[in-house]
């Protein structure tokens, strides 16, 4: 039984919890981001969207999307992008960005088989409560030669670094976000469950486990994020 602390989930992920977790930091949740990673969440997101290469009229999915400002970004290339996010008080919160959103669990996507060309999930698939399941799921709804890009924090690759990001991740994020957050408390998860994560090359081999080809992955901000870019079987 997946138990709360305070107003944050726990490592156990019932989906109720994380998404009620979202639901309270909606408001304030871009803002946030920005700040806590120092502007860096606008880079990760252009990455992203070049590495999946996207061609106009080709359609895409930006599984757990929050407020859609992911599926802004991914729009730019002229793809028909969806917004999809199991939180509805994120979408709500982005439904001012005029994009398709539709509310969905990663582990049963309300979405026929191989309707996408691509497909990518933005440090959402952590939160997942079996993200092999989540991969396999994505891998149903992706056309065979379609694309995946997971874009998720990992471990940084230089020794002082990771130090230094652990450190951060464990002292000082709490504190930046009981100054910005409208919810603080689920910040405590979210450093919590960056600890947890597999690494790079982990990673790569539970994406390949779960039907997709060609894992590769690129380091971003030395590893303190990673792209994980895979083909469907």
């Amino acid at each position: 039984m997946a138990t709360t602390h305070g107003s944050r989930a726990s490592l156990d992920k019932d989906p109720r919890e994380v998404a009620s977790m979202f639901d309270g930091v909606a408001a304030r949740y871009d803002l946030t981001n920005t700040v806590l990673s120092f502007g860096q969440d606008r880079g990760w997101r252009r990455a992203t969207r070049a590495a999946l290469d996207l061609k106009p009229g080709e359609r895409v999915l930006d599984l757990a999307a929050g407020t859609g400002v992911s599926t802004v970004e991914l729009g730019r290339s002229g793809a028909w992008v969806v917004a999809t996010d199991f939180s509805k008080g994120m979408l709500h919160a982005g439904e001012f960005r005029n994009v398709p959103m539709v509310a969905g669990d990663a582990m049963k996507l309300p979405f026929a088989d191989a309707v996408f060309d691509a497909a990518t999930i933005s440090f959402g698939l952590r939160n997942v409560a079996d993200p092999d399941e989540a991969l396999r799921e994505i891998a149903r709804v992706v056309k065979p030669g379609g694309r995946l890009v997971v874009c998720e924090f990992s471990t940084p690759v230089r020794e002082p670094l990771r130090t230094v990001y652990m450190e951060y991740l464990m002292r000082t994020l709490p504190r930046v976000a009981r100054a910005v957050s409208s919810n603080p408390d689920a910040y405590v998860y979210l450093a919590e469950s960056i600890r947890a994560w597999p690494d790079q090359e982990q990673l790569a081999r539970r994406i390949e486990a779960a039907g997709w080809s060609d894992v590769k992955w690129r380091n971003l901000t030395g590893g303190v994020t990673a792209l994980h870019r895979a083909v469907r079987k």
